[in-house]
């Protein structure tokens, strides 16, 4: 049976060495009073609930999965499943980070960020229906007229309800232009939506007792494609002005999709046969709404795979330490057993260290999005908030495709470190693996992210978003380029630095004679930018350890993030070399081959 120990150590070292996030908070007055102790409190008692409360579901809630009366169109969640959202609920997890006029406890979203690792580390399946309302309350409370506020917000900040995201039609998925979901106005000024709606996460459950559905539809006189596209709030049950529940709307379950992971989370077919909604935000302008929800939901993406990558890294160590196998080839190391255990070996070596150096760069990463989207958010200087939020939307189709990547690879490599066993259920590897394999897919797909961020974030602004990340690189570059100890971190990002800014700059002339020549370089290009980031964080993190180290700091935990930034330099990052080559290989290769794919 696996476990789970929540990496509170890495969260604080990130939180208070690295990004000093207290000295942040007291530049912003909704945050000013929140201070290391309230912080470490909240997420050690996070921790516990993750553990103790979510992660035993974990292996029951996979075996079961979701069940659908097709009379009633119910659905049951695995057994336990309802009564720990109970918890979730009544230990105020759900408010954690919303606004205090809405019921909210305002603490930072980072704090929240680390609770959602740690609740995905548990129980990704489980996660979701708590994750998505959150996509939901941030849409709502950003787009939403004051009466959906005032309706909604309350019961999404409590937790008493939770939201969904409803984009998904058979015919289309990434290409919402071409869905027909309509909406026809009623009298009232409300709209008469009909529809089917296909992959919707936590679409249909038992936890509790409405569901908030953020639909995208079509007006009557909506122009084709994206351009027509609009947004509406649609509950499983009316409300009243009075907040109290009405009618059941027709929205319904029609079946649970089988899949391959996540068994305990219900992908659900929702069919809208006349159901009633609301309008969010300006007809036709829906996706600049729902853009809200799907930004939330890349990252929280992102921070699923994180937390899979740390349980798996978790389990697959522990693993290492005992199995014997084999001795080592340098002499025996356990000289009082048969066999030495395989963590002696440099390839298990490899295995474990890519696994913990992609949780800690992700974990890195994910923090580092979550003080900028903050910033974002309650910095009193406009400019401060600007180059924040151009940074976040920079960086979050890395953090989605980057991280899920990575995650997909370091469950896969934990997996192998069990051999035979890892293959076998009771272990949970296995789980793991099945559950990482949606996060590269869902969210919009890592090609998908790939094209944003080069097709839109770089080269849409003329590399404007990742100059201004360049600056960051440049800066750590400049203050620590002379520091012997710091050269085997700094030299790296400082070469890819320069890099960086010719590779796009050829990618983008290429893409202006042949448009395609962006598509076939993106998914290199995506990873390339990933690792400058990783680069630039691990570099950050070897600093504050190297600083503790020389002050006389004897803990082995700066030490061990030392080992871990060097393997991650030494192994990891150079693929860059290799992207670099393929993204320049050009679209030929690829699109003249209708022979091969004939």
């Amino acid at each position: 049976m696996p476990s789970y120990q929540p990496p509170l150590r890495d969260m604080q070292f990130l939180l208070h060495e690295v990004f000093e996030v207290t000295q942040e908070f007291q530049a912003m007055p909704r945050h000013a009073e929140v201070d290391a102790d309230t912080i470490n409190a909240v997420l050690e008692e996070a921790g516990k609930f993750a553990a103790d409360v979510v992660f035993p579901l974990n292996i029951s809630g996979d075996e079961q999965g979701c069940t659908l009366d097709r009379d009633t169109h119910a659905v049951t969640t695995p057994e336990g499943f309802k009564q720990a959202y109970a918890q979730y609920v009544e230990g105020g997890w759900a408010a954690l980070s919303c606004d205090p006029e809405y019921g909210g406890q305002g603490l930072p979203f980072v704090v929240n960020q680390c609770l959602y690792e740690m609740l995905n580390s548990a129980n990704q399946a489980w996660t979701m229906y708590p994750g998505l309302s959150h996509g939901a309350y941030e849409a709502l409370h950003t787009h939403g007229t004051e009466a959906q506020k005032q309706l909604y917000l309350p019961k999404l900040t409590s937790g008493e309800w939770t939201g969904t995201m409803c984009l998904t039609e058979a015919h289309c998925g990434t290409d919402l232009g071409l869905l027909r979901t309509k909406a026809e106005p009623l009298p009232d000024g409300s709209y008469k939506l009909t529809g089917n709606k296909i992959f919707i996460s936590a679409g249909e459950h038992d936890f509790t007792e409405n569901i908030v559905h953020l639909v995208l539809a079509r007006l009557p006189d909506a122009p084709a494609g994206s351009k027509g596209i609009s947004l509406f709030v649609v509950p499983k049950f009316l409300v009243n002005a009075d907040g109290s529940l009405g009618e059941r709307n027709p929205i319904f379950c029609g079946g649970l999709e089988h899949k391959m992971g996540i068994h305990g989370n219900a992908t659900a077919q929702l069919n809208l046969d006349g159901a009633v909604g609301t309008l969010v935000g300006q007809p036709h302008k829906g996706l600049a709404a729902m853009f809200v929800m799907m930004n939330a939901a890349r990252l929280g993406v992102g921070n699923q795979s994180l937390g899979l990558t740390e349980v798996a890294f978790q389990n697959a160590l522990a693993y290492a330490k005992d199995r014997l196998q084999m001795r080592s080839l340098s002499g025996t190391k356990a000289k009082d057993k048969p066999a030495d255990p395989i963590i002696v070996h440099p390839d298990v070596r490899r295995m474990l260290l890519t696994a913990k150096a992609y949780a800690e760069g992700g974990r890195a990463l994910s923090t580092f999005c979550a003080v900028l989207i903050d910033k974002e958010l309650h910095h009193p200087d406009e400019k401060v908030r600007k180059d924040s939020a151009e940074l976040v939307a920079l960086l979050t189709p890395v953090v989605k495709a980057f991280l899920t990547d990575n995650g997909w690879t370091a469950t896969t490599l934990s997996q192998q470190v069990y051999g035979g066993h890892g293959y076998i259920k009771e272990w949970g590897m296995e789980q793991f693996v099945r559950d990482a394999r949606i996060n590269m897919i869902y969210e919009g797909t890592n090609g998908v992210q790939a094209l944003d961020l080069l097709g839109r974030k770089v080269l849409g602004n003329q590399g404007a978003s990742l100059k201004k990340f360049g600056k960051l690189v440049a800066r750590l570059v400049e203050e620590e380029g002379v520091n012997e100890k710091m050269a085997e971190f700094i030299n790296p990002i400082a070469l890819l630095g320069e890099q960086m800014t010719k590779f796009s700059t050829e990618i983008g002339f290429k893409g202006m004679q042949n448009p395609d020549e962006v598509g076939a370089a993106s998914v290199d290009y995506l990873r390339v930018a990933g690792h400058l980031v990783f680069g630039y964080l691990f570099a950050r993190m070897a600093q504050v350890a190297l600083r503790a180290i020389a002050a006389g700091n004897s803990d082995p935990f700066y030490l061990a993030k030392l080992q871990t930034a060097r393997f991650y330099f030494a192994k990891l990052f150079p693929e860059t070399a290799t992207l670099m080559r393929t993204a320049r290989a050009g679209s030929r290769v690829l699109m003249d081959s209708d022979a091969a794919l004939a």
